[in-house]
């Protein structure tokens, strides 16, 4: 498949209850247990599932899916705002003792989070 088809269609299939070709828009933020086991399987990553929108949502999942393919990677995490992939993506790469060099450009929030917040991590 050609770069285009897989922007519009990789990580996706058609919804099946209907057989709409887009990916529905799920605007949930928890999701319905078969039952305690179940509940547990999933809190304990034995099974995968949607437990909260916050963790897991089947239109972000798509999302992801869709980026890894067009990247040609194994994987993506997908975020709500800059912060947050600053954040996963300093807790990957820093440990403590680490030094982060940045420009005083940055936008304010940036500064703040990599001037103040970050230094309760000892970076």
């Amino acid at each position: 498949r050609g770069f285009e088809t897989r922007a519009i269609h990789a990580g996706a299939c058609p919804e099946p209850s209907t057989g709409a070709r887009s990916t529905p828009i799920f605007q949930t933020t928890s999701y319905v247990f078969e039952d305690a086991d179940h509940a547990a399987s999933l809190f304990n990553l034995q099974t995968w599932g949607n437990i909260y929108s916050r963790l897991s949502n089947p239109t972000v999942s798509v999302l992801e899916e869709r980026l890894a393919n067009l990247e040609g990677g194994r994987g993506t995490t997908c975020t709500a705002s800059g912060h947050s992939a600053q954040l996963l993506t300093l807790f990957a790469i820093m440990q403590p003792g680490d030094t982060i060099v940045a420009s005083n450009k940055l936008y304010g929030g940036s500064i703040t989070q990599l001037g103040k917040t970050i230094q309760r991590f000892g970076w």
